[in-house]
């Protein structure tokens, strides 16, 4: 699939608000001559990390504290130190987990399929949230707008999250193409945020009229910062598919894996693990069930006859 670039405004804008939001700082005179630079003390060698990537999770960026929390608390647990790796989008992180790049990942149910298919990607734990192991894409537009229905966006600038995302791509591409419709013939422009709550952001804002989101980050901005989702309205909501799951790579010891899958199943049980979980707006961690993802296939099965998805 193409992306448009007729939605220059929304990137312009999220760098303003990026921008906004920096202090000026004093600025100190450093010297810069050999004689007057001295060593910094270097920290003993670590030992070797586990690294887990951040493809995917129930919080969003405002969460990322909790991300933190988790680092160390597993790190603990463990007796290795844990190292966070965030690449921005889906297909590096799976890139990286079929090379051997990070350990274990949380990842989006659409790339967990993929990887699933393509190199033996394992599940080692899912989410339960709000007593569940689904979620829905939500198509969402502005309160003010007078959209009531997908088909009332023909013509409208809209936002996906990642090209690989399921409740940000997948679903409503797959809605498209259930009315002979594709994303270029049936909106006016579109773009891609790679973040729901960076989608969320855009329609409150109007910067776009509608975008596809998860609705596990809809339902946690709700609850925690509802400015922004008070600012907009679901005008669809998808079934329920698999929750996006927690995964290793292939090839990571069976003993790592099982101490780790035994951390995140027992995470609840103790204090400092469930403020970490109520945190991130998580009940507990159970066993992967990769069966929870079979109507995904059905979709993207669908799809690539089509020629819109790899």
């Amino acid at each position: 699939m193409k992306r448009s670039a007729a939605v220059p405004g929304f990137v312009i804008a999220l760098l303003l608000a990026v921008a906004a939001g920096c202090d000026r700082q004093s600025v100190t005179e450093v010297s810069l001559r050999a004689s007057d630079v001295k060593p910094l003390p270097q920290p003993p060698p670590a030992a070797n990390p586990l690294r887990l990537g951040m493809g995917a999770m129930i919080t969003p960026k405002e969460g990322y504290r909790y991300y933190l929390q988790m680092k160390e608390y597993v790190a603990g647990k463990l007796g290795r130190p844990v190292l966070l790796v965030d690449r921005g989008n889906y297909e590096s992180i799976n890139r990286l987990l079929a090379e051997g790049g990070v350990d274990a990942a949380f990842v989006c149910a659409g790339p967990y399929v993929d990887g699933h298919n393509r190199f033996k990607l394992e599940i080692l734990a899912m989410p339960v949230v709000h007593g569940t192991t689904t979620y829905r894409s939500y198509i969402i537009v502005p309160a003010t707008s007078p959209a009531r229905q997908l088909d009332d966006l023909r013509g409208k600038t809209f936002a996906f999250t990642d090209p690989d995302s399921n409740s940000g791509a997948i679903v409503p591409i797959y809605l498209l193409h259930r009315r002979h419709e594709s994303a270029e013939s049936f909106f006016r422009s579109y773009t891609y945020t790679y973040g729901h709550d960076k989608s969320i952001r855009a329609v409150a804002s109007g910067l776009v009229d509608g975008a596809a989101v998860d609705s596990l980050i809809w339902e946690y901005l709700a609850r925690w910062n509802p400015a922004f989702t008070g600012a907009t309205r679901i005008i669809y909501r998808s079934p329920a598919y698999g929750i996006p799951p927690l995964v290793v790579r292939p090839g990571l010891p069976a003993a790592t894996k099982e101490r780790l899958r035994q951390i995140f199943l027992q995470m609840h049980q103790d204090r400092e693990g469930k403020a970490i979980l109520d945190g991130m707006g998580i009940d507990r961690f159970v066993r992967g069930d990769d069966r929870n993802y079979d109507s995904i296939r059905a979709m993207k099965k669908q799809l690539a006859r089509f020629g819109e998805a790899d």
